[in-house]
C-alpha cells in the first residue's frame, strides 16, 4: 500500500484545468489541493521555460501562493475532506536547454548558458528555487551547472541531446539527477548511451520517471528497475492542465507529442504496484528518495 502521508511530486505543471502559467495565486492553491485530493502531500510546481521575465512573474505568483498558504494551516481539510499538498518551492525547467530536444515545450524560448541570465532569473528568489533542469551539452552549461549547484539549487539534466561522456561531465560540475528518464533526451544507442545510459548506469544520480500508461513501455519500466539501484528512483506526474481532467487516454498535441502525464504521482505509484512491482521500492520512490534528493530526509 502505498503511504500518502509521505508522498512528494517534484514535477508538476498543473492540474484540474490549471498550471503554472498564471497570474492569479489561487490557481496555485488550486492545484495544490487537487493534488491533496489524490493524496499528495507535498509539491514542487514546475514552471514551463519562457522569457526570463515570464518565469520570473509566474515564480513570482508560486512564491504568493506559498505565503497564502503558510499563512493558514496547511493540515486544514478542503471541503471534500482533502488536505492541501504543501507548496515546498518551483522547479524551474528551463530555459538552459536544447532546441533538439524540445519535446511539449516552447524550444524558440531557450537560450545559451548564461550566469547573468541565470542570476537575472533568480534574483529575489533564491528561497523557492529548488531544482532546475539544464542540457548539460550546451555552451558554458558545466560552469553554469555549478554555479546553480553552489547556490543550493538541485540540478537535473534534461531536455538534452548529451552523449553519455557529456552527461558525465554535466553530473561531475555538479548535476544531481535527470529529468523524466528516456523522455526528451537522446535515446540509449548501443555505441552511444547517451543521457539514458548514464542515468540507468551511475549509482548517484537520481531519476526522475514518468510512470503513467504512455510515457514509458512496460519492459522500460521493468528494465530500469531491474539495471537501477532502487533508492535513486524519484517517479514525478509530470502533470499538466489537463490532468485529472482529461479521461481518454494519453495526454498529446496535434503532433501527437506528449504534453505531459495523465495521473497524478500517487495513482502512477499505485499502478506500478498493481502491475506487479514492489510496495515498499514503489512507496521509497514517491516518498523517501524525493526527500532525500531534497535534503529533507
Amino acid at each position: 500500500m502505498i503511504t500518502e502521508m509521505q508522498t512528494i511530486d517534484l514535477h508538476t505543471h498543473g492540474a484540474g484545468g490549471y498550471d503554472t502559467r498564471t497570474t492569479e495565486p489561487e490557481h496555485i492553491l488550486k492545484i495544490a489541493r487537487l493534488h491533496g485530493s489524490r493524496g499528495v502531500s507535498a509539491i514542487i510546481p514546475t514552471i514551463y521555460s519562457a522569457t526570463v521575465k515570464v518565469m520570473r512573474e509566474q515564480m513570482e505568483v508560486v512564491k504568493e501562493a506559498m505565503r497564502l498558504q503558510s499563512g493558514s494551516n496547511v493540515e486544514d481539510t478542503d471541503e471534500d475532506g482533502a488536505v492541501p499538498a504543501k507548496i515546498l518551492g518551483v522547479h524551474l525547467e528551463g530555459p538552459f536547454l536544447n532546441p533538439v530536444k524540445a519535446g511539449a515545450l516552447n524550444a524558440i524560448t531557450f537560450i545559451n548558458a548564461s550566469e547573468y541570465a541565470f542570476q537575472e532569473l533568480t534574483d529575489g528568489f533564491e528561497d523557492i528555487v529548488k531544482i532546475m533542469t539544464v542540457a548539460p551539452e550546451i555552451e558554458n552549461s558545466r560552469t553554469l551547472i555549478k554555479k546553480i549547484s553552489d547556490a543550493g539549487i538541485k540540478v537535473n539534466m534534461g531536455h538534452s541531446d548529451a552523449t553519455y561522456q557529456e552527461a558525465e561531465r554535466g553530473y561531475n560540475a555538479g548535476a544531481k539527477g535527470i529529468t523524466h528518464l528516456f523522455n526528451a533526451m537522446r535515446g540509449f544507442q548501443h555505441r552511444e548511451p547517451g543521457l539514458a545510459g548514464f542515468g540507468l548506469l551511475h549509482n548517484d544520480i537520481y531519476i526522475e520517471l514518468i510512470a503513467d500508461p504512455y510515457h514509458l513501455h512496460a519492459a522500460t519500466l521493468d528494465l530500469v528497475f531491474r539495471v537501477k539501484n532502487h533508492d535513486r528512483i524519484i517517479v514525478v506526474s509530470d502533470s499538466v492542465r489537463e490532468t485529472l481532467t482529461w479521461l481518454r487516454g494519453e495526454l498529446s498535441d496535434s503532433r501527437g507529442t506528449l504534453i505531459g502525464g495523465s495521473m497524478a504521482v500517487t495513482d502512477a505509484a499505485k499502478r506500478l504496484v498493481d502491475e506487479g512491482f514492489e510496495a515498499d521500492t514503489i512507496n521509497a520512490c514517491v516518498s523517501d528518495n524525493p526527500l532525500r534528493y531534497l535534503d529533507l530526509r
